[in-house]
């Protein structure tokens, strides 16, 4: 047979009579991969050969195929010399899977008897005839329900993966008929008025057949009935240059004479087959405010919100809700959005003020009056009610785009019934509370603008003259502002109208902080006004813990540090934190954590002073800070059992937290370090000194840290001056050796030297145990760090035998270990390495981790001398794992650095140049220059031995150049090193 004839794809005029289809029934599937079922069991169909003999079969639709015929259909003109046998091996197959009843031979050919309903293609053949019927017959969404019904019977391409030159060609046939199937379906989806929602699927078919220009037609139709008139024409052009460049021809005159239908606004063409002739055109309102003509930045958000917008059209109550503080732009946002959005909504835009922050938000049934009357409805014909207003508004929106921009609403309930109801239209909201009970809101929370763009919002008002020779000063001025739009705008106003004025002037001005909310007010803008309209919404409670939590002087804080201040159970302190985060007068930094922006942190703080009693301030601040020293104790307890601390501090009245295992305490304790360090600094209270000075000596860890040593140090110089001025000698003399802790890490001897001696005369005179045992505990360690071993020496026997006396056993294991290195360095290994025995033996006893991780390292440090290569580095690979685990960098590059001495000593220099790398990457920053040189040292040896002794010449004088400036001890060893290439 010719192979391209076969079964067309047809509409049969009549159905057969079917039988009923039993539970076992056979049935296959043609429209995806060719498959057969009975019943719900998938049957094998064989090699891909034998699915093609299947399919020719299924396609005759139960007439007989001779032998020729599917020979042809197989191989075409080339069969193979076996093609017959070959055909009839896989009937033989076929019919022992489907049955003797269902392929039968006949007439030297083969068939497949089976019912209509029993393969899809006729299935599908059937339900389109009705669907013909049904849109003959006026009924065009039944039409369209019954067309979906045949193309959702395609299980992907039709006759998958069948081979042969009839499966190609009727693989094609009935890709054409789904292809005309589909242009029937949009013609339905237009005639019934779902031209929006037909756009994308036009746009993505004749994206796959670009020739098909019926597809071209009705994607113009479907265009310029959803508005985009320029769209429709574009295409058109698009299809004539297409054509002329791939076939040589003009469109057809159906596609052309639709362009001057289109170019002539045809309004028959606009309207669906069912739809009346309109009514007369309704009023358009363009109630959108101006837009500023400066306006900046936001870039990311312009681009987010606007593609909500202007992907509308097929979206139901499309609303986007933006939320942030007062003055942040939240209103210049929304209406340089709308303006840019205004062509996706060509019917109009309303707008009003809710004025939901202010004592009186207005009423939803008001602000529908006002729209209906916009959109053109009589007085007369608008109804009392809300919910009567609500649903005529509605119903006046349906059909229509329009875009509603409800400004600074007071709450999701206001706002609901103001909402579209209805493709196309879409609502933006803008709102001081987060709109989170807005069901299919898109929520977008609006912060402060970065420096560059805060800068850009003040050049472009001051100007880029004045700005540019002050760059520093204007960026000052922003950085005071906190970056919050409406600040700048102020400030920059401000300048603008004061020519005589610098930028400096300004800058200076703001510098002050208590009165930076007054200097932040031009003519009818003020920041403090815009706070002021938040905080007067509050409840008394939420007003309470908005005033008292701004006294708080960390970047954030915890909710149980929170609950604390307010004296209140964590609970009830969320529901109140929680609820300042919906009115966006508060900001949530992380789950359980919450900050205040700079500026309204002022606001509240000028509040507090405004309406809370003095000494109720000082016992929220109080209360802080007993949380702190409470908790902090603990995880100090936790890393160091048996120390004295706890029975040395000072009391406190509010508990802390506990924690389970010292990884989750210093978790704590790490997150909890900027927000300690702040707590101390404000602590200058009658009474809040020792506390503070005691936080800080719980915190010693942070020290060590490396990511806060500057910041203790501070804290510590803050507390030892403010213990001078109210002459509290106990407290200076602690604050004094946690400057001394601060100083040796930074590696600055001299200043720790002078600070441990006057710590140690302190606790002489007022006999505080605490300083009395570290203080000689910490000279012993600087006299080791400027070779001065003797008195070293004997510094480390006072501490011990002070510990003894307090009973601080890890204090003794520490001055035991401290003697150990002095020991060494004076040449005793074997008392160096018992020394650091005795130290760790009661360190382990104690379950002290980190510590013990000290005793260690003062052990590797005897086995490295004494030769015992392999045992040192098992101790300081030891050491270095708990000071990692702990987070201790300081000692962490020190282990390393340690280990390298180790591999130079062994004759491992190509190691030993590793290991020192490293150290010196993990150092920067932290441990000071003096172990900086150090490190430098022990590299240049090692890159000598290894063939590099330019780089070793490099960092022996780097290293020399460090201890010259420090006076060290070190400089003559160095020295001995560059003698070959030293002048002179």
């Amino acid at each position: 047979m010719d192979r391209d004839s076969g079964p067309r794809v047809r509409v049969p005029e009549q159905r057969a009579p079917e039988k009923p289809v039993t539970a076992d029934a056979l049935r296959f599937t043609v429209l995806g991969p060719v498959r057969a079922w009975r019943g719900s069991e998938l049957l094998s169909s064989g090699s891909p050969q034998q699915r093609a003999l299947l399919t020719a079969l299924l396609l005759r639709e139960g007439r007989t195929a001779t032998a020729g015929e599917l020979i042809d259909a197989f191989w075409g003109e080339d069969p193979p010399s076996q093609a017959l046998a070959t055909i009839r091996t896989y009937a033989s197959r076929l019919r022992k899977i489907l049955g003797q009843d269902t392929l039968v031979s006949e007439s030297g050919g083969y068939a497949i008897r089976i019912d209509r309903g029993a393969l899809d293609l006729t299935l599908a053949q059937d339900l389109a005839a009705e669907a013909e019927k049904a849109r003959a017959a006026g009924d065009r969404c039944q039409a369209r329900t019954l067309i979906n019904k045949v193309l959702g019977l395609w299980d992907g391409e039709a006759l998958a993966s069948v081979p042969g030159p009839y499966a190609d060609n009727q693989r094609t046939r009935l890709e054409e008929w789904r292809l005309q199937l589909t242009e029937t379906r949009l013609d339905l989806d237009l005639e019934v008025g779902c031209h929006a929602e037909a756009v994308s699927e036009l746009t993505a078919l004749t994206a796959a057949h670009p020739l098909r220009e019926r597809l071209r037609e009705l994607l113009m139709v479907a265009l310029y009935r959803s508005g985009r008139q320029a769209e429709a024409l574009a295409v058109y052009a698009d299809t004539r240059r297409l054509l002329a460049e791939e076939l040589g021809v003009d469109p057809r005159p159906e596609l052309a004479q639709l362009q001057q239908r289109i170019l002539r606004a045809d309004e028959e063409l606009a309207r669906p087959a069912d739809e009346p002739a309109p009514a007369a055109a309704p009023l358009k309102p363009a109630q959108l405010p101006a837009t500023v003509p400066d306006f900046t930045g936001r870039s990311a958000f312009v681009a987010e919100l606007g593609g909500r917008l202007a992907t509308a059209e097929g979206s139901v109550m499309a609303v986007s809700a933006v939320a942030g503080i007062g003055g942040v732009g939240k209103t210049t946002l929304a209406v340089h959005v709308a303006h840019q959005a205004r062509r996706h909504f060509p019917d109009g835009q309303l707008y009003v003020d809710l004025q939901g922050a202010g004592a009186r938000a207005a009423e939803p049934e008001t602000v529908l009056g006002s729209f209906l009357r916009a959109l053109g409805t009589a007085d007369s014909a608008i109804p009392d009610t809300l919910d009567e207003r609500a649903a005529l508004y509605r119903s006046t929106l349906d059909g229509r785009r329009i875009l509603i921009l409800l400004d600074n609403a007071h709450d999701a309930a206001q706002i609901r019934p103001l909402l579209p109801g209805t493709p196309g239209c879409a609502a933006l909201v803008t709102s001081r509370v987060r709109m989170v009970d807005l069901a299919g809101a898109h929520l977008v929370d609006l912060d402060v603008m970065s420096p560059e763009e805060a800068l850009q919002l003040f050049t472009r008002i001051v100007g880029a003259e004045r700005v540019g020779a002050e760059r520093e000063a204007a960026l000052d001025v922003v950085a005071a502002c906190g970056f919050l739009p409406l600040a700048i705008r102020i400030a920059a106003s401000r300048l603008a109208a004061r020519r005589t004025w610098t930028v400096s002037v300004l800058a200076a001005k703001l510098a002050d902080e208590r009165r930076r909310l007054d200097e932040l007010q031009a003519g009818d803008l003020a920041v403090k006004a815009t706070f002021e309209l938040g905080y007067g919404q509050l409840e008394p409670a939420q007003a309470r813990a908005f005033r008292l939590l701004g006294l708080a002087d960390g970047p954030d804080i915890s909710l149980a540090a929170a609950a604390a201040l307010l004296d209140l159970d964590p609970h009830a302190a969320e529901d109140l934190l929680e609820a300042l985060v919906d009115t966006s007068l508060v900001e949530s930094a992380a789950p359980g954590r919450y900050r205040y922006h700079d500026l309204v942190r002022l606001y509240a703080r000028a509040c507090a002073e405004r309406d809370e009693r003095a000494v109720e301030r000082e016992s929220a601040l109080s209360r802080l800070l007993d949380f702190y020293l409470a908790t902090a104790a603990g995880v100090y307890a936790l890393e160091r059992p048996g120390d004295r601390l706890a029975d040395h501090r000072e009391p406190t009245q509010y508990s802390g937290l506990t924690f389970a295992d010292r990884h989750s305490a210093q978790d704590w304790l790490y997150t909890e370090a900027n927000s300690l360090l702040a707590c101390v600094r404000q602590s200058s209270g009658p009474g809040a000194v020792r506390r503070a000075v005691d936080l800080l000596w719980a915190t010693k860890d942070l020290a060590e840290s490396g990511a806060n040593s500057k910041q203790y140090e501070a804290a510590a110089i803050t507390m030892r001056d403010l213990a001078q001025s109210s002459d509290d000698a106990r407290a200076e003399g602690r604050a004094l050796i946690t400057l001394t802790n601060a100083r040796l890490v930074a590696g600055r001897f001299d200043q720790a030297e002078r600070d441990a001696q006057r710590a140690m005369r302190l606790a002489h005179a007022v006999d505080d145990p605490l300083p009395s045992c570290w203080a000689p505990n910490d000279l012993g360690i600087i006299a080791l760090y400027k070779n001065r071993h003797a008195e070293g020496e004997a510094y480390l026997k006072q501490a011990i035998d002070n510990f003894r006396a307090d009973g601080n056993r890890p204090g003794e294991a520490s001055a035991l270990c401290n003697l150990s290195r002095i020991h060494l360095a004076m040449g005793n290994t074997t008392s160096a390495v018992a020394l650091a025995q005795q130290g760790i033996d009661i360190y382990d006893e104690l379950g002290h981790a980190l510590r013990g991780a000290n005793g260690r390292y003062a052990l590797g440090l005897a086995l490295t001398q004494s030769g015992r290569f392999a045992d040192a580095t098992e101790q300081l690979h030891d050491a270095l794992a708990v000071f990692r685990d702990s987070r201790q960098r300081l000692w962490e590059g020190m282990a390393t650095f340690r280990l390298a001495e180790v591999d130079l000593a062994a004759g491992l220099p190509a190691q030993a140049a590793t290991k020192s790398e490293q150290a010196l990457a993990i150092l920067r920053g932290i441990g000071g220059e003096w172990r900086r040189g150090n490190v430098l040292t022990v590299l240049g040896r090692a890159l000598s031995e290894i063939g590099q002794p330019g780089r070793a010449q490099v960092c022996w004088r780097e290293a020399l150049d460090i201890y010259e400036s420090l006076g060290s001890a070190e400089i003559e060893a160095v020295r001995m090193l560059l003698v070959p290439t030293l002048p002179g």
